[in-house]
């Protein structure tokens, strides 16, 4: 019996390269560089499964890919999918939940502190030979420790960073979310609420929510209304789920105290986007899961699920909306 044939439409590591020899046969696209649209395309032409990283699967791919059973996303998040699409063709669509789940935590804390304590815009002023003996009262920032964290979105995401918030810092934990988390409440002390009421009492507002038809601009000029003005707003999850321009606003105008973004509506950044002049903005370029272990684990563990699709075995970590 013939092996099923794969395109991998990323890099991977070479254990992972090999995982995938072991089971399947596979051509590869080996460039840092994205791969033409065209290209794949004609690649997914003869393929039976995907192994790619944030690549848009919609209808004009399956269309040219009626082999395509398995597309195996290198990443938690899956709107890259055309879940209506891939639903009509009975294609299994997996992601990689769980195992960058921690490692996105320590971002987010990263985040937390490093816009609170002001940490970059005063490793600047050290490096361009402003800090001046007796300016203390312009280098404060603001405590993190016992202050209110507020997660919208109480996933394994945020049940890490609430971890974090509670054990580590003494926090006191609200929390938002579709569904009530006992276990979270039982464990981290956390308080469930209204996202009116998360807005206006959180010290820390951490985004993490995923990227759906209802999330898009889910927070703008009212919710960042009803925050402190000397709130933090954190956004780890995607910058669609934000009205960029009302968060522009809200930071020029002092209704909020600053934020740490790691995502952005449009990525990469535009090198003009007013976010990137403010002192009181702590701006990273989407590096929620970028450690070398957390990446070889998703891709290794993106390889395993498409095999599985493949060779007849049940996928671990298949969308929800295509189980």
């Amino acid at each position: 019996m013939s092996k099923p044939r794969v395109f991998i439409a990323t890099r991977i590591p070479e254990d992972v390269e090999n995982y995938i020899a072991q089971h399947c046969e596979y051509r590869k696209w080996d460039s840092q560089e994205k791969i033409p649209r065209e290209l794949l395309l004609k690649e997914a032409a003869e393929a039976d499964g995907l192994l790619q990283s944030g690549l848009e699967i919609n209808a004009e791919l399956l269309e040219q890919a009626p082999q395509l059973r398995v597309v195996s996303n290198i990443s938690v998040g899956y709107n890259n999918f055309d879940l209506t699409a891939m639903k009509q063709r009975n294609i299994i669509g997996t992601h990689t939940p769980e195992v960058l789940d921690e490692t996105v935590a320590d971002l987010v804390f990263g985040l937390i502190l490093a816009s609170a304590r002001r940490i970059a815009e005063l490793d600047h002023l050290v490096r361009d030979g402003k800090w001046k003996k007796g300016n203390d009262g312009e280098l404060f920032g603001l405590d993190v420790h016992h202050k209110k964290l507020g997660i919208i979105g109480m996933g394994r995401i945020g049940e890490a960073i609430a971890r974090r918030g509670k054990f580590g810092f003494g926090m006191d934990i609200l929390y938002y979310n579709r569904s009530r988390k006992p276990d979270a409440e039982q464990q981290f002390e956390a308080t469930y609420c209204s996202l009116e009421q998360l807005l206006g009492e959180a010290d820390f507002v951490v985004l993490m929510t995923p990227l759906t038809k209802e999330t898009v601009g889910f927070i703008g000029e009212a919710e960042l209304a009803l925050m402190k003005k000397t709130a933090i707003f954190i956004n780890a999850s995607r910058g669609q789920t934000v009205d960029e321009q009302a968060l522009i606003r809200a930071l020029q105008t002092g209704q909020i105290y600053g934020a740490g973004l790691d995502v952005y509506e449009q990525e990469p950044v535009a090198s003009d986007n007013p976010l990137l002049q403010m002192p009181n903005v702590v701006a990273l370029p989407h590096i929620g899961s970028a450690t070398a272990e957390t990446r070889y684990n998703m891709a290794m563990l993106a390889a395993q699920e498409l095999v599985r699709g493949l060779t007849g075995e049940q996928p671990r970590h298949v969308v929800k909306e295509l189980r």
